[in-house]
Order: C-alpha cells, then structure tokens, then sequence
C-alpha cells in the first residue's frame, strides 16, 4: 500500500480544541479545506481559507443543519476508490471531487445528557453525519485518513511532515480502527440511553457497552495473566477507577479489586461518622467508626490486626496527620480517602511504595447500576446490590426485643456483612467489628472462625475478653440450622440480625428464645459469591 497525499480536507468538529493549529498546519502542506457550519466559521475567523460544504456539494444546509454533509459529492468523495476505472468514470461524470481526509467529532451526546438536558435536547445531539461521514472514510482507509480524537491531531501533523504532505497505509489503518471503535462508543452510549433512561429497560434484548482503555497493568490476578483497566465512555457513576493517584507505584490488578471493596464498603458510611474500613483480599477485616478518624482506625486495626498487614483502607473523611502517622506503622498496600491534608501526604510521603488515591466525594451505596460478570460462553448480568433496611424494616421474631444499642450494633454489623462474602457471619459491638468469618461452605464454620477472630484479637490486645462478648451477629443469609446461632452464643453475642426465610426459622427463634437472645429479620439477604 502507498502514501497518499493530502490535497482535500473535510474538517467537522464539535469539539474545536487544537483546530486552528491543524488548520494552519494542513494549509502550510496547501491542503484545500473543506468544513460546516461552527467549524468553517472558526477557521475563517482564524485567518484560513476555506470552502462551505454547501461549495462542494451545491446544497445549503438545511434542516437546522440535520442535513448538510449526506450528499453522494461528500460520500462519493470518501467512498470512491482511487484505481478503479469505473469508480473513477463515476467521478469524472458526476464532477466528485477526492477527499483524502476527514476530521470529524461528534455531537456532545454524552455531555448533553450529563447536563440534565431535556429529551428533545438529547434527540438533537444525536449525530448522523458525522458517524456517516467517519464510517465511510474509514471503510476506504486505503485512500483516506480518517481523525476522530484531537488527541491524534500532533500525529497527524508530525505525519504530513514527515511523508512531505501525504500519509502511510499503516497510519491510515491504525485511524480507521480508532474511527469505527469511536462510532461504536457513540452507538452504544445511544442504545443505552434509549433502554435505561428513555424507556427504563434494565435488560435490553442487545447489551451495548463501551469502554476505553485507561491503563495496561502489570500483570492481572497471577503473574502470568495480562491486564488492563477500563473506563466507561459516557456518564457513570466515579469511583476507585476515576481516584487521583497522589503517590506510590503502580496499582494493579489486586490493588484495583480490593481498593473497590473496600470504598464500596465505606461508602455505606459516608453520611455516618468518621469510619474507616480495612480490606484483605476484597474482604473487610476490621470496620470501626469513632469519634475522630485516629480511634476508628485503632478499633478497626485491632479486630484483626495480623490480616490488616498488607491490606487495603478507605476512609469516609480527609485523612489527617495523625491518622496518616499511625496508619503508616503497618505494612499498607493502598489508602483510599476523600482528600487529605498536607500533613497527611507528606507523612505518607515517606512511605514510597503506599499508594495514596483521592477519590473525591464517595459514591452513592443506593446508586442503581450493572453488575457484569463473564462465565464459560456468556456473560451474567444483575441489578447492583443495592439494598439497604433500616430500623422501621426490622421485625422482631423473639420474646425478647433488642435494646436501643443492640439495634445500632445489630445495623451496623448487617451492613459490613452484606461487603462480606458469603457465608458471611459479622461480630460487631460498639460501632466496631469484634470478628469476621467469610466465604466458607457452611454458616457455622463462618460463625467459628469469626469468634476465633475474635479471641485471637483480644489475646494481642490484651484485653480481658473478645469483643463478641455482649455483641451483636449479623448473617448475610438466613440460619438453616440453629448450630451456627448457638455457635454465636458460645462466643458471647446477645443479639441477631438476619434475613429469616428458612423452614427451620421456628427452631432458629425457639433456639434464641432458650439463650435469652434478641432477634430480628431483615427479609432482604446480601449473599456476595
């Protein structure tokens, strides 16, 4: 495949940062430029010289510029190819000129919606043209250059200049791959708009997604597994993908997986007091809140401070000094906040291999949203887990009812544990994690290990007995049997959150009863595999 050189150019841009440089870079090469509305007007008033499409094609624009460039004199132009006697005899008969490259991109659909614009305001910034006009561009890259990214505008420039005016087959291949990937972006962002918000389909017979490579990583959840991290192209929801990295070295894989938890988990608390949550392995192995940041990460270090090495922690308000200071007197792996203060930074400044993200206001736990998972031949899709009860929805199933701080323990180990995966069992007492059981194949192994936790805790603390002791337990999932309760009062726990549900809940309840416990049912499970 040859050079080919640059002598029409068609320029439609909605977006004009770095326009009238490449304009003046294409007229120094004497690139005949060709463009619409908003764009030929900045160019002229930039000093260049330039042809209305109108010029080319021998119609106004029209329509409220709905119909300016879907004209066989512009798709001829691109379409054509160039050593075909026939496509050239259509040429010359019809008076269609070549066009050797196309600058175009599209209406700000994202944007518009974004804003909150009406739905009229959104129909019109759905583009046509220009997809029309980069999709035929892009199908003839063996004649046409096709630039879609302001970002590819240096490139291009540092091209011309270097192939005396023209392009390479191979750069002209790598736009078109860009050019058809950016109409699908556009595509996608569209059909899902129409099913989510125009019309509130959760599942739409076609699933458009698009993403755009943030990031290649070191490697994925092993050494020998490639990785990458993406972000969704149009509106979404920030989180841990979009947080400033202020320091430290490379996230990866892992570090991406468990930072995600563990913001997700305390997100949950960001309306809450100062609450911090440590995170080993995309599970939380202690979760406090305090009356300042310092005691509820000196609570939260203690339920399990041998896991907490090496572990991840988020916090739900700006890092301070002497947080930073006893933070860094573990081995850390990511610290995720809202903001931190100079002290804060230049503390963990020392610590060169901490990551330090700042992720800017919390995500919303009751944000709606996808959950995508991919499994042999497909891909599962649910609604986000979401759901969250409140004292209102708890309903009390023994003789005796919770006391007040019973409840506010009861609710706040029910919501570390719906972060937990299951079975998931969670000790909690004064608004602190007293010990964590996850992911076992049964309930009562969970409620052991928890406990075990728990004593082990109190042992390297020194304290006189675990936490469990007059705690309240939350299971993710209902009891089947009532072993893995009484498993929960052999370690102290005077009170029980859980879902109910099971044929066995009369000998759960008469179980708790005997043992003087309060229980109460959610009716909501948070299994997390």
């Amino acid at each position: 495949m040859s050079d080919v050189s640059i002598k029409r150019a068609l320029l439609s841009v909605s977006d004009k940062s770095g326009l009238i440089e490449l304009g003046r870079a294409l007229g120094q090469h004497g690139v005949e430029l060709v463009s619409t509305g908003g764009t030929a007007k900045a160019l002229r008033e930039a000093g260049l010289e330039v042809k209305d499409i109108s010029d080319l094609t021998g119609f106004p624009e029209m329509m409220d510029g709905r119909v300016k460039t879907l004209h066989p004199k512009v798709h001829g132009g691109l379409l054509a190819v160039r050593n075909n006697p026939e496509h050239v005899a259509s040429m010359d008969e019809h008076a269609i000129g070549a066009i050797d490259l196309v600058v175009v991109n599209l209406y700000p659909f994202a944007a518009t919606v974004a804003k909150g614009a009406d739905r009229d305001e959104i129909i019109e910034n759905i583009d046509i043209g220009g997809p029309s006009m980069v999709r035929s561009a892009a199908k003839n890259h063996e004649s046409v250059a096709i630039v879609t990214d302001p970002a590819d505008y240096a490139r291009l420039i540092a091209e011309m200049e270097e192939k005396s005016g023209a392009t390479s087959y191979d750069f002209r291949r790598m736009l078109a791959a860009k050019a058809y990937a950016a109409t699908a972006a556009y595509d996608s962002m569209i059909a899902s708009w129409f099913a989510f918000a125009d019309q509130g389909v959760m599942f739409p017979d076609t699933l458009a997604l698009s993403s755009k490579l943030e990031s290649t990583l070191r490697y994925g959840e092993n050494p020998h597994q490639s990785a990458a991290l993406y972000l969704p192209v149009g509106p979404s929801a920030k989180g841990i993908a979009q947080a400033e990295q202020v320091q430290g070295k490379e996230l990866s894989y892992n570090n991406y997986n468990d930072a995600d938890a563990a913001l997700e988990l305390v997100s949950e608390f960001r309306d809450g007091p100062p609450t911090v949550v440590i995170v080993k392995h995309a599970n939380p192995c202690g979760v406090a809140t305090g009356e300042t940041l310092i005691e509820a990460y000196e609570a939260a270090l203690a339920c399990d401070s041998v896991s907490a090495f090496g572990g991840i922690i988020a916090v739900n308000r700006p890092l301070d000094g002497p947080t930073a200071e006893a933070i860094s007197g573990i081995f850390t792996e990511v610290v995720a906040a809202p903001g931190a203060d100079d002290d804060a930074k230049a503390i963990f400044a020392k610590k060169k291999n901490l990551r330090l993200l700042l992720t800017g206001e919390l995500p919303d736990p009751a944000r709606p949203g996808l959950q995508i998972k991919s499994i042999a031949g497909g891909l599962l899709v649910q609604s986000r887990d979401n759901g969250q009860v409140d004292r209102d929805a708890l309903k009390v199933v023994t003789k005796r009812a919770p006391t007040d701080q019973e409840l506010k323990d009861c609710l706040f180990a029910w919501t570390v544990a719906k972060h937990v995966k299951s079975n998931a069992i969670v000790y909690a007492k004064d608004g602190s994690t007293a010990g964590v059981g996850a992911g076992q194949m049964n309930r009562l192994e969970s409620a052991r290990i928890a406990a075990w936790k728990a004593k082990d805790a109190a042992e390297k603390a020194g304290w006189a007995s675990p936490r469990t002791i007059g705690s309240a337990v939350a299971s993710d999932a209902f009891f089947p049997f009532a072993d893995g309760l009484l498993a929960a009062v052999e370690a102290g726990a005077t009170a029980v959150i859980q879902p109910g549900g099971s044929i066995r809940d009369d000998e759960v309840i008469a179980a708790a009863d005997e043992a003087g416990l309060a229980m109460v049912f959610t009716g909501m499970r948070h299994f997390r595999h």
